[in-house]
Parts: C-alpha cells; structure tokens; sequence
C-alpha cells in the first residue's frame, strides 16, 4: 500500500479537498462511494473533515466559504514557497482568490485561478502533508488541468511550477503528461471532448476496485453520471457530479493479464 509520511516535491499535486453546503450528506455520500471514514478537526476550523482511507489521510471535506462558491473538488499543488508560487501566479496572468495564509501549523496555502479560469489550490506542508494514501482505493490517483488553449496553460504551469511536458501516445495532440524531472505527476489537455459548457477545470481522480460498483452506489444516492463506466488503456473509469453539484472521477486499475 503506497503510503507517504514526508511533504511531497514542489509541483506535485499534494492534495484535493471539496468544499459543499452540506458536510453531513457528503460525508455519508462519499463514505458509500469511496468508503471513508472521518476525523473532525474542530470548531476553529470549521469543522473540516479529513477523509480517511485504511486509516492514512485521503481528502478533505468542507463548508463553502461564501453563498457564491460553487460546489468543488479543488486540487492543490506542492510547493516549498506559497508566497513565491503566488508572486508566480499574478506575474504570468492568473489571479490569487484567496492567501496565501497560515492554517494554524498544518501548512500555509493560497487558492489561485490561472488565466483561463481553472481553480487550484498550492500547499506548503507544515505539520500536515496533505494526501498520506495514493494510488489505492479510496484515494487520489490522478490529477488533471482541461483548458481551451492546453499550449498557453502548459505556459503558465511551466513559469510557475517549472514543469516540463510529455506527450502522451493515443491521447491525442492536445494532451500533455507534466514533469518535474520524473514520473508523470500528472495532465494537462484541452475542453474538445467535453460538452460545450464545460468551463476550465481540475479534475482528480479516486482510485476504486469496481468501477461499476462504485457508479452503482452514487447513481442509488442521487449522482449524476456525465460519461462511462469505459475501459481505457489506463483502467476502467466514469465522471460522476455529486449529489451537490461536485464533479470527480473515478477509475479501477488496469487487470494483471
């Protein structure tokens, strides 16, 4: 079971936390769907939940912060230097909506929105890491940026986080692995195959053991599924919008032959 218990490289997607209205029902939907369970971190901080997956911190779950915050998973990048990255940011045409702040010694975060409109969130671990369970089920095991112009994003990425790119064979021109000198740490590619109003994006990915199962169990609780369950190269997937208005996707690893 990969599990990480030491702050994660500078541009590696680190963490993805949801904020709703309503915390309770996310909790019961999600412990159905991903099959968590919960540590509340108390009133001063609004009663954030932890998700947990086998006991290691998976995600996060919490309150909006204002009535026109939508309903959204927000993927958060690493890095050794919130106030840097978000000097970054607004010197290359994003926007930082919120921070960079301390959360009390857990870390120190801004929440930013790059220049085509995708909203992220970059961490800087303190006492909190962010995800300690990956690439297992009930937790992350992608994350992806789908952009109108994926050639400018990869821009802005790169001055920011310094990745560098690859292509990726059968995904098209338009998708792009992003780097830091190693193993994939994620995607970055364009809106063509999504339905016309679909607005820039982050889209992380939970790891499940049964695709169909896990599609089963959100539809039975009021989730709306935008596409599959599909096999591909990758694992079996689906994109599924919460009962709140939250969209993520889901995928079971590939079979060993």
């Amino acid at each position: 079971m990969p599990i990480r218990s030491t702050a994660w490289p500078a541009g590696t997607p680190c963490w993805i936390d949801l904020a709703v209205a309503d915390v309770d029902a996310a909790k019961d939907f999600y412990s159905a769907v991903l099959n968590w369970t919960y540590r509340d971190t108390g009133e001063d901080f609004a009663h954030y939940q932890i998700c947990h997956r086998d006991g290691h911190a998976a995600a996060g779950i919490g309150p909006l912060q204002s009535p026109d915050q939508p309903p959204a998973w927000t993927t958060y990048l690493a890095s050794d230097s919130v106030d840097s990255a978000a000097a970054k940011v607004a010197d290359h045409g994003g926007k930082v909506l919120a921070g960079p702040f301390d959360v009390a010694k857990a870390g120190r975060m801004c929440i930013a929105l790059d220049p085509q409109g995708a909203v992220f969130g970059v961490w800087q671990a303190g006492d909190h890491i962010g995800t300690e369970i990956y690439n297992e089920p009930g937790s992350i095991v992608w994350n992806e940026a789908a952009l109108p112009d994926p050639d400018a994003g990869r821009d802005f990425y790169a001055a920011v986080f310094d990745y560098s790119y690859q292509p990726v064979e059968g995904a098209g021109p338009d998708y792009t692995t992003f780097h830091r000198g190693g193993d994939p740490l994620g995607g970055i590619g364009s809106l063509e195959y999504r339905p016309p109003e679909t607005p820039p994006h982050w889209m992380g990915y939970f790891m499940v053991a049964d695709t169909d199962a896990a599609v089963t169990a959100a539809a039975e609780r009021g989730a709306m599924v935008l596409n599959g369950p599909v096999d591909t190269p990758y694992g079996r997937m689906a994109s599924i919008t919460d009962p709140q208005g939250a969209t993520f996707s889901i995928m079971a690893a590939v079979s060993p032959d």
